[in-house]
């Protein structure tokens, strides 16, 4: 018998202390697969976790934003989710949650809510089959965990954000019903704003962008914003919500969406759409943190509130998709602007949190 490969990962002992731990690499169990890391990238809940504000998550191997190479397939895997022949040396983009068919939610079709979708997400590292996190060198695609052969000819390095920012956001733009000739403010310029601006331009929706850093601007309109409103210009609630109202000839938009990730936003959302508009929340993931919120208004303008937490697992094929027929269009080949080795994790991490990057990503196997 051969012995087994080993490999490392970055495992999160407590907030802000990272440890790059080793471990021999089990055979993929029927079902599963044993994949390489080609790049994993730092998202903005990752950071939570890493800072320890995640409500549940406080140690554990990190990483969920990832593109990956099968190594080995467990018994029973002939093709990806959508029905495609896969096999070793392929690169596959996995949803980093799973799908168990089972629970209540998954009763109910919300497989989004399953409530085992993280049963096998940021567990200790001792625990086999170790590689629970993209943050290594090799990470599991276990039974119930839906995974899609990426497009060939779709840059590797785009294609490894397709199963976070980009999959929610189609997701969530669908449930709150994105349209053609729609206004849709946008509040934040982040991962998740840059993906909205660009989903919303391919339907033919016009689109506002309200953020307050230079670069996060800058981005926003290579992008293909149509405006942007500088918080630091319009300092206000009451002047922002103005400026919306003057590019939506007095009306206001007819789509909010939260991507900024902070309680006051949503407060102020609802101050930025138009009677009978309608309000996306999807920013905000940390119970716990509050904000002042007036129901008086939300009621007298009949507007309709929805909130979207991960996505049905099927929109990850449709993120790939997009971005095979959309690349051209918009500049996500500049996201990731820093690259890191898999020892190098708190600086990436320390970076991304104090904004000294945009985007940085992991390369562990390069």
């Amino acid at each position: 018998m051969g012995t087994r490969p080993t490999g490392r990962l970055a495992y999160l002992a407590e907030p802000e202390r990272v440890e790059i731990k080793a471990y021999e690499v089990p055979k993929p169990e029927p079902g599963a697969v044993l994949t390489e890391v080609e790049q994993a990238n730092v998202c903005g809940s990752e950071l939570h976790i890493w800072r320890g504000h995640h409500p549940e998550v406080k140690d554990g191997v990190l990483g969920h934003e990832v593109l990956c190479r099968v190594k080995e397939l467990g018994d029973g895997v002939e093709t990806d989710y959508a029905g495609e022949p896969i096999e070793a040396g392929d690169l596959v983009a996995p949803a980093y949650y799973i799908t168990c068919r089972r629970c209540p939610s998954c009763q109910e079709g919300q497989f989004n809510l399953c409530q085992n979708a993280y049963e096998n997400w940021s567990k200790p590292p001792e625990e086999p089959p170790h590689f629970h996190g993209t943050f290594a060198t090799h990470y599991f695609i276990h039974p119930d965990q839906y995974f899609y052969k990426v497009p060939e000819g779709l840059d590797p390095s785009i294609a490894a954000g397709a199963n976070c920012a980009l999959s929610q956001m189609l997701y969530g733009l669908d449930k709150i019903g994105v349209e053609y000739d729609d206004t849709v403010v946008v509040q934040g310029a982040g991962g998740l704003g840059l993906n909205t601006i660009a989903i919303a331009n391919e339907r033919g929706a016009e689109t506002i962008v309200i953020e307050g850093i230079d670069g996060r601007i800058d981005r926003a309109k290579e992008f293909g914003v149509d405006h942007a409103i500088d918080f630091r210009e319009y300092e206000t609630v009451d002047a922002r919500a103005e400026r919306v109202r003057e590019l939506t000839d007095g009306v206001g938009a007819d789509v909010g969406v939260e991507v900024a990730g902070v309680p006051d936003a949503f407060s102020e959302g609802i101050h930025l759409i138009r009677d009978g508009g309608r309000y996306l929340e999807i920013g905000n993931v940390s119970p716990g943190h509050t904000t002042e919120f007036d129901p008086g208004t939300l009621t007298r303008k009949a507007l309709t509130i929805e909130s979207a937490v991960r996505y049905q697992p099927w929109y990850l094929k449709r993120a790939l998709t997009f971005l095979e027929k959309n690349v051209d269009k918009y500049p996500y080949d500049d996201l990731i602007d820093a690259h890191f080795d898999l020892t190098d994790v708190d600086e990436a991490l320390a970076e991304s949190d104090s904004r000294g990057v945009t985007r940085a990503a992991l390369t562990p196997n390069q």
